[in-house]
């Protein structure tokens, strides 16, 4: 799905405000946090945080590597 949304001046900023059909969509509300990577395509804004993804990629590999220690640990 392709969406134009206009940019405006806010404050010291710019902004872009999203359709309420989307956002509702998204779970999205105001005040929620989105974060907005650059990629060589252009913007992607997503309510995921990229660097929570990469911790937790390398916890998965650490835990599976280490399950024996962990379990022990867990007693």
């Amino acid at each position: 799905m392709v969406r134009t949304v206009t940019l405006r001046k806010m404050g010291g900023s710019i902004g872009a405000t999203l359709p309420k059909d989307l956002a509702e969509r998204l779970h999205l509300d105001a005040g929620d946090e989105v974060f907005i990577v650059e990629t060589e395509r252009g913007l992607l804004i997503t309510p995921y945080d990229p660097t929570f993804e990469a911790a937790m990629a390398a916890y998965r590999r650490g835990a599976k590597k280490y399950k024996n220690a962990l379990r022990e640990l867990a007693k």
